[in-house]
């Protein structure tokens, strides 16, 4: 069930980004004038199709949906008749092929922004970013942050829940910001400005920066029970259930979760002795957390929360939400900046200066989709979103065979006044399919290898 919940997360996510990125192509292409024979959502066997008519677009979904596609009438692809050469691709000017090509990246772009103005005007509900200890070495230690200082917001963007400030700062740092601005409310309500400073080993990858700021969420003490059991857990095989007290784990008292969190790290693979309270019965109880590798180290994990009682939840909690015009602006600024720090990053990664464990594959976005999905409907559009920029950014890079390539060579034609030569075309498309198929390759092998760890 978990598998094919995924799936159709991961199916609705490409099919509705691909859809609107071929619709640009096709939307433009009939304003511009030009004939569409067929408007494709997936590759390989047609599952669906309609036409109204032989002289009209047949619309198609195949059987492959990892991608699309637009046909039109081209000398390029096959012969023309006579009455369609007027509306043939080829035959329009520079600024209308342009327009054609550039519409399917646009519209992702136009649609994460569409995305993201839904999500702050639904509203988002989260933990407000309240600090919690920070360690010594750590650049927020540097920077003088102190326990119990709430985020207000990073380089002026304000940032009330936790998620919101952490992925600020991560974006700001792989921007390349050698220092983020984070205003704070103290404890004594006093509203301050701290300053973070990084170098360029911090924003080698998300993982190798979060560890350096040591930022960690602000938590009460709670005692060491057991709220949600996650499928497929160490906690589940072992036995615990919802509400289970633990009391003491090899023969040692446990009085509060962290400290039931530190043996759990601490025993990857190895037997823990519990004792549990169970409705007034103490049941001894035994649990092996499995494996789990984090940054350079391993690391025990059973698959368990904690129970946090609901008044505690409620002092925790904040709503977020924008009014549909004040919504605008700040949804624009967000897909410009997701969309600066896309190409910033396939800029480091290419000189060596990002990690390419930044990648993500079809498997990954498959779980990242059915994750966002379960969290609810304003993670899930979130998602859509970032994943529409990046289809729209990758698709503008100057690769041949991308939407960027095609626009490369028309930027061409327009200042030389003639078209790339046929040939020089095809050799360049051969180049940049074998760079795409290396890619993929890569984050397909990064995909494979998080799921081993």
């Amino acid at each position: 069930m978990d598998f094919l919940h995924t799936l159709f997360y991961f199916i609705v996510v490409i099919g509705v980004l691909v859809s609107f990125h071929e619709f640009g192509h096709y939307w433009v292409a009939r304003k511009v004038g030009v004939k569409v024979i067929r408007f494709s959502v997936g590759f390989g066997k047609v599952l669906w199709s309609y036409q109204a008519n032989p002289q009209t677009t047949e619309y198609v979904i195949s059987a492959i949906p990892l991608g699309g596609y637009v046909k039109m009438v081209d000398e390029r692809e096959g012969e023309v008749s006579e009455a369609d050469l007027p509306f043939s691709f080829n035959r329009q000017s520079v600024l209308a092929r342009v327009a054609i090509v550039a519409a399917g990246p646009i519209f992702n772009l136009i649609l994460a922004t569409l995305l993201f103005w839904s999500v702050l005007v639904i509203g988002e509900s989260g933990i407000k970013p309240i600090l919690g200890e920070i360690k010594p070495d750590t650049l927020a230690y540097k920077a003088g942050l102190l326990e119990g200082d709430e985020i207000l917001s990073i380089n002026d963007k304000a940032t009330p829940i936790w998620s919101e400030a952490l992925s600020t700062i991560v974006a700001g740092a792989l921007d390349g910001n050698k220092e983020i601005k984070v205003t704070v409310k103290q404890i004594d309500g006093i509203s301050t400005v701290k300053l973070l400073s990084l170098t360029e080993a911090d924003i080698k990858s998300p993982e190798v920066l979060y560890q350096d700021l040591g930022l960690k969420l602000w938590s009460p003490t709670l005692k060491p029970i057991i709220g949600n059991v996650l499928p497929d857990s160490a906690a589940l095989a072992a036995g615990l259930l919802k509400d289970d007290l633990i009391l003491n784990a090899d023969g040692v008292e446990i009085k509060d979760w962290m400290q039931w969190v530190g043996v759990v790290k601490k025993h990857p693979e190895i037997t823990i002795n519990l004792l549990i309270d169970r409705g007034g019965v103490h049941l001894p109880i035994k649990i092996t957390p499995k494996k789990e590798q984090v940054g350079e180290d391993v690391e025990g994990k059973i698959g368990a929360s904690v129970f946090v009682p609901e008044e505690i939840q409620k002092s925790m909690q904040v709503e977020y939400a924008l009014s549909p015009l004040d919504a605008i602006p700040v949804a624009i600024k967000t897909t410009t900046d997701y969309s600066l720090s896309t190409l910033k990053m396939l800029g480091n990664m290419f000189v060596g200066k990002a990690s390419v464990k930044n990648l993500s594959g079809p498997i990954s976005i498959a779980q990242y989709a059915g994750q966002s999905a379960s969290m609810g409907v304003t993670a899930f559009l979130k998602f859509m979103a970032l994943v529409s920029v990046s289809l729209g950014v990758l698709n503008l890079l100057p690769v041949p065979v991308l939407d960027g390539g095609h626009l490369t060579f028309f930027a061409i034609e327009g200042l030389t006044g003639k078209p790339v030569p046929q040939k020089i075309q095809i050799y360049f498309q051969q180049v940049g399919m074998a760079l795409l198929f290396l890619l993929m390759t890569v984050a397909m092998f990064m995909d494979v290898q998080r799921l081993f760890q």
